[in-house]
């Protein structure tokens, strides 16, 4: 997270001006957001906000004044152009603080004379999970603020989740180890904890913020999350832990802070159970490019391949099924029966995608009306979608034998005939976005308002008949009657001209000289000018008020809006992923009760797509997995398609957990818990981290998590130190996963010693990716075949590669030498095959010794404790002392 750098306080130059005092006194409240100070068109930025902003932006820094007798670094950016500075800004990972100028200038003249500073205050603080400005979003990508509280008594750790720009807020409790899975899940843009929290884990989020504790007390949480959804009590959300009110609190008082006081809009919060979504992991998303990919780029990933929706809202719900594939096998049904029957009928599903294209994003056009950022084009942006809406409800609520999701999510789009027809009446086709210059009222809705425009134009057509009068009256062709915002309405002539109108009773009188031009007023043009000014002015009042009423209806009716926004993107998914299975030969997945694995053909869709590109053909594969053989063993060389056969089938998983169609001709599979994936790694520095290290934390985490229900891709293990470890490691990692875990799993090795593990493991069978040598070339078939690999073909792939061919000729000669010795001495697995089995192993281990005062010890949270509980606590260890 960046921050800016601590800066002094007022109190420290007793001799500040009136300026920097009120820029201190800001600069306090800001903390360690940058300060972006109002003067006049621009927001300034000083000390080292400035350093920092200018080094962002590319920006000039320059000095202005002195303060403490040295010069004050400072910058500026223009604003009417301010977002863009501040999506910058935001990117690199700042938060800033708007301090706005809150009275104009003679205000501040008449409160405290000609040398008064102009009144400023913070207005909000603009930080990454807190944005609602389209210009600042993603659109197709969800913007999540999260917060993490802990409660020592409850054993877990509760994480909440809000996206303000379209109200959608979620609350889950997971155990400690499973918080980073949770985290990668959400992907949160800014994430919440306590100051209290310690040292922060290397959670894979962009920008940690921490809070003062107060915001994270259960008990606070519960009455402000009630006084923020009107409520007296929030039973009628669900039962929520102390730990899950802790967390939503604490969004609930940072969103009041950043908007001091404004409105946010939050749906009321869904409990979700972490039982209910497949647990993956930060590694393995990363691993299987889920929704990125490891560059961070959409392109390319799972997500970038498949996405077909045509809503912006229906591209970030197709992000979030990916991210969080279902476990509940009836949930998973309904969407496959939906995309089922959109895939089945070619002619509906396109009408259906062709009249969500036209539907603007509402829910985040809802979301500006609601934290008062929004204007007349987010209202238009509601009128459309609605309306549209409504006509879609008609023409499915014809159909008959509806799929049963359909059937549930079509109420959602009713409700909302009289706020459409009132949009519709008061707003133009296409709005403007800015509501200051009025204009986007309709004729006819409001009568005294069109009297006003008539005024205005007959005003103006009233100037442009003086216009040509005064051009008559003097003979001058080239007169003419200019507005600017200084002198409003007056005349202007060449200056060879000004003569006589500057005569005493030419009837007019002079107002400023410019090069070339003159200018003058009139008593006829002034008169005409005060009825079209004033008629302007009371217009644009009125259609402020307008806007404003227009707003609070839409805004009273916000979450049953927000209802119909899900319901369009749930069916823009359903379509989207069926119009892709129809055009990419994919199936519908069956679910079984057992677990297993069925796959016939299957391929892997964004290799499959890539490939396409330079025409080039995927080679499918199969597999099967059961309880009888649920580990597979893979070998064969490098290139020849392992990884790749590894990965596809943990995305076919994730493609129909999610509800979807699979890239394979036929699939069947038992659900998933959790997903592993240990395919490739490398060094993590910033951790401290070496590629091996990395690679034995991931494995670590497998064996100690993976249950019966578990689906496990393992590539390599073992690489990473020397022969002898590595064998060692992979030999018995591939024993624990078959007689521990036992759960679905396919292993890729280049350590054939591995295959000897099929006589002691009844489970496990022997697999390898095809390759033949012809010609001295090598070709990979790309194939998967029953048996092991005859051998690696490693020489043939670093001559593929371009080895030079005098060090590929010196290596054929040392492994020829290496083979030479195997043949001798039984090679590097020489003596396993008297090697006791796995369990029996663990059998003989001797059980631990427990020592009771660490495990009294071990037990005792002192966040949790109060202090009379502390007390009895330590006289109970000095008693286990005594006795032990």
């Amino acid at each position: 997270m960046s921050a800016t750098a601590a800066q002094p306080s007022a109190s420290a130059f007793p001799a500040a001006t009136p300026m920097m005092a009120q820029y201190w006194s800001l600069k306090e409240q800001a903390g360690d957001c940058l300060l972006f100070y109002r003067m006049g068109d621009f927001f300034e930025l000083f000390f080292d906000d400035a350093k920092a902003a200018a080094a962002t932006l590319d920006i000039a820094l320059t000095a202005r004044g002195e303060h403490g007798g040295e010069p004050v670094p400072m910058c500026g950016v223009p604003v009417h152009a301010a977002e863009s500075y501040l999506a910058r800004l935001i990117k690199a990972g700042h938060r800033v603080a708007i301090a706005e100028q809150v009275e104009s200038p003679a205000e501040a003249k008449a409160r405290g004379g000609s040398k008064a500073l102009v009144a400023r205050a913070i207005v909000r603080f603009v930080t990454a999970g807190t944005l609602t400005e389209e210009s600042l979003l993603e659109g197709r990508s969800a913007n999540r603020l999260a917060a993490l509280a802990e409660v020592g008594s409850e054993g877990e750790v509760a994480i909440a989740a809000a996206d303000i720009s379209t109200g959608r807020f979620e609350v889950v409790a997971v155990p400690r180890a499973a918080v980073d899975a949770e985290l990668a899940r959400l992907a949160p843009s800014e994430l919440l904890v306590s100051e209290s929290f310690g040292e922060l884990p290397a959670w894979s989020v962009r920008q940690v913020v921490r809070r003062s504790t107060s915001d994270f007390s259960s008990n606070a949480a519960e009455k402000r999350l009630a006084a923020l959804f009107g409520v007296q009590t929030l039973d009628g959300f669900g039962q929520f832990s102390r730990g899950e009110l802790a967390a939503m609190g604490a969004i609930a008082a940072y969103l009041d802070h950043v908007g001091t006081g404004s409105g946010v809009f939050l749906q009321p919060p869904v409990r979700h159970l972490a039982s209910g979504r497949m647990a993956i992991d930060a590694a393995t998303r990363e691993s299987l490019e889920l929704v990125r990919t490891m560059a961070g780029s959409r392109d390319g990933s799972l997500l970038g391949t498949i996405d077909r929706t045509v809503t912006a809202a229906g591209a970030r719900l197709l992000a979030d099924d990916l991210a969080s594939p279902l476990t509940d096998k009836g949930a998973i049904l309904d969407r496959l029966d939906l995309v089922d029957a959109l895939a089945r009928d070619a002619l509906w599903r396109g009408d259906l995608r062709s009249a969500l294209r036209a539907l603007p994003d509402a829910g985040r056009a809802l979301g500006r009306l609601v934290a008062g950022r929004g204007g007349p084009r987010d209202l238009a942006q509601l009128r459309d979608a609605l309306g549209g809406a409504r006509i879609l409800r008609e023409r499915l609520g014809r159909r008959p034998d509806l799929p049963p999701l359909l059937a549930r999510l079509l109420p959602g789009l009713d409700g909302h005939g009289a706020l459409v027809d009132e949009l519709s009446r008061a707003l133009i086709e296409t709005p403007p976005v800015d509501a200051a210059q009025g204009g986007y009222v309709a004729e006819g809705y409001d009568h005294a308002l069109d009297a006003l425009r008539e005024t205005a134009r007959d005003g103006r057509k009233a100037i442009a008949a003086l216009e040509a009068d005064y051009r008559d009256r003097t003979g001058i062709a080239s007169l003419k009657i200019r507005h600017n915002g200084v002198l409003g309405y007056h005349v202007e002539v060449p200056a060879k001209h000004a003569d006589a109108l500057m005569a005493p009773d030419s009837g007019f009188t002079h107002r400023q000289t410019l090069a070339g031009v003159v200018r003058f007023n009139s008593s006829d043009l002034h008169e005409a000018a005060s009825r079209v000014t004033q008629a302007g002015v009371h217009a644009v009042a009125a259609e402020a008020a307008h806007l404003e009423s227009l707003t609070d209806a839409a805004v009273a009716r916000r979450e049953a809006i927000a209802a119909s926004c899900d319901v369009l993107a749930r069916l823009d998914v359903a379509a989207a992923l069926a119009d892709h299975a129809m055009s990419h030969n994919w199936c519908r997945p069956d679910l079984a009760d057992a677990p297993c694995l069925d796959v016939t053909g299957g391929r892997h869709p964004v290799v499959e797509a890539a490939l396409a590109k330079s025409a080039e053909r995927f080679v499918p594969n199969d597999v099967s997995l059961s309880e009888s053989d649920r580990l597979w063993l893979v070998t064969g060389p490098n290139m020849g398609g392992k990884s790749t056969f590894l990965r596809q089938n943990a995305l076919i998983i994730v493609l129909a957990q999610a509800g979807g169609f699979v890239p394979a001709s036929a699939a069947k599979l038992g659900l998933v818990d959790r997903l592993f994936s240990r395919v490739g790694a490398s060094d993590n520095l910033a951790r401290g981290r070496s590629t091996f290290m990395v690679e034995m934390v991931e494995t670590a985490a497998i064996l100690a998590q993976a249950t019966e229900n578990s689906f496990v891709i393992l590539d390599e293990v073992g690489r990473g130190t020397s022969t002898y470890d590595g064998l060692a490691l992979a030999w018995a990692v591939v024993e624990a996963v078959h007689e521990v875990n036992r759960c679905r799993c396919l292993f890729a090795t280049h350590y054939h010693e591995l295959t000897r593990l099929a006589e002691s493991l009844d489970a496990l069978s022997l697999h390898h990716v095809r390759a033949r040598e012809w010609q001295g070339d090598l070709v990979l078939l790309h194939e998967l075949a029953d048996g092991p690999a005859d051998r690696s073909y490693g020489l043939a792939v670093a001559r593929l590669a371009g080895v030079s061919p005098k060090v590929v000729k010196r290596a054929e000669a040392v492994l020829a030498k290496l083979e030479a010795g195997r043949e001798k001495t039984g090679g590097l697995a020489a003596g396993l095959d008297d090697l006791p089995l796995f369990a029996a192993t663990l059998a003989a281990e001797p059980a631990p010794v427990r020592d009771a005062l660490r495990d009294a010890l071990a037990s005792i949270d002192p966040d949790a404790l109060t202090p009379r509980e502390a007390l009895d606590a330590l006289y109970r260890l000095k008693a286990a002392e005594a006795e032990g």
